[in-house]
C-alpha cells in the first residue's frame, strides 16, 4: 500500500486562512521534527520491522499531526500514536482498537462521518472535535520520558492556541491529562494544585473553557472493563450538556 498521507477533515477550509496556514505550517513542523533520539530510533524502527499482518504496508515512521476541525468546541487529547496505528497510517487514533472504540463513540454522537478509522484515506471527517496527542511520535512501551514530554509540549500549545474556538479540552489517559494541564497551569489558566487523575473529573479554567479527563480508549482498558462504551458515551454527553448541545 501507498504512504499514507497528511489529511484533515474538509471542515479545515471552511476556516479563516490564517487559522489554516498556521496549522498547516505547525504540521509541516511537526512532521519533520527529529528532536528526540530514542523516539526517532523506535518509529523508525517499527517501521521497518512493521508487524505481520500490515506487511504490505509502507508505514509512515514519522510524528503524526493532529486531525479534525479547528473550529471546534473540543480539542481530545490522547497520549502518543500507537506503533501499528498513527505511527502505520500517518494519522492520530487511526487504523487499530483505540480508534474503534473512539470513532464509534464520536460517530453515535454525531462528531463523526461514519464510525470508523481505518486509514488516512477512508474519507472520515470530524465535525466538533480536533483530535490530537500530547507526544507526536510512538514510544518504546507506550512510555513517553519526561523530556520528550517537554520537547513536544509546544506542538500542543500552539494547537491549542490555534483552535481558539475550543470552550472544552477532553484529556484521554493520565499522560494527556497531566501534560494538558502542565501547559494551561504555564499559562495561568489554572493557578491551583492540579488535582488528581480521574475518569470523569471535570476541570473549570480562567477563560471559561472546561477539562475533562478519560480513561484511555486503549484495549487494556475497554477490555479489562477499566472503561465500557456506556462510561465514554456518558461523558460525552456531560460535555454536550456543558456546551448547550442536545444529546
Amino acid at each position: 500500500m501507498s504512504k499514507a498521507t497528511i489529511t484533515n477533515s474538509d471542515s479545515i477550509y471552511g476556516t479563516p486562512s490564517s487559522a489554516k496556514d498556521r496549522l498547516l505550517s505547525l504540521n509541516k513542523e511537526v512532521v519533520e521534527c527529529r528532536v528526540c533520539p530514542r523516539l526517532v530510533n523506535y518509529r523508525e524502527s517499527v517501521a521497518k520491522v512493521k508487524k505481520k499482518q500490515f506487511l504490505k504496508w509502507n508505514y509512515w515512521g514519522r510524528p503524526v499531526p493532529g486531525f479534525g476541525d479547528i473550529k471546534a468546541p473540543i480539542i481530545v487529547i490522547g497520549l502518543a500514536p500507537a506503533p501499528h496505528g498513527g505511527n502505520r497510517t500517518g494519522r492520530v487514533f487511526t487504523g487499530d482498537r483505540s480508534a474503534d472504540f473512539l470513532v464509534k463513540a464520536f460517530f453515535e454522537a454525531g462528531y463523526a462521518n461514519h464510525p470508523r478509522s481505518v486509514d488516512a484515506n477512508d474519507g472520515l471527517e470530524l465535525h466538533g472535535i480536533y483530535v490530537t496527542a500530547a507526544v507526536k511520535c510512538v514510544p518504546p512501551d507506550n512510555k513517553p520520558t519526561i523530556e520528550e514530554m517537554s520537547n513536544c509540549a509546544h506542538f500542543l500549545k500552539s494547537e491549542l492556541e490555534i483552535c481558539n474556538r475550543s470552550r472544552v479540552i477532553l484529556c484521554l489517559g493520565q499522560f494527556a491529562y497531566r501534560s494538558t494541564m502542565i501547559l494551561l497551569k504555564q499559562d495561568n489558566l489554572f493557578s491551583d494544585k492540579i488535582p488528581k487523575f480521574e475518569h470523569g473529573l471535570e476541570i473549570d479554567l480562567s477563560d471559561g473553557r472546561k477539562v475533562f479527563a478519560s480513561y484511555h480508549p486503549s484495549p487494556r482498558n475497554t477490555q479489562t472493563g477499566t472503561l465500557t462504551a456506556n462510561m465514554f458515551d456518558s461523558l460525552l454527553d456531560r460535555i454536550n450538556k456543558s456546551l448547550g448541545r442536545s444529546s
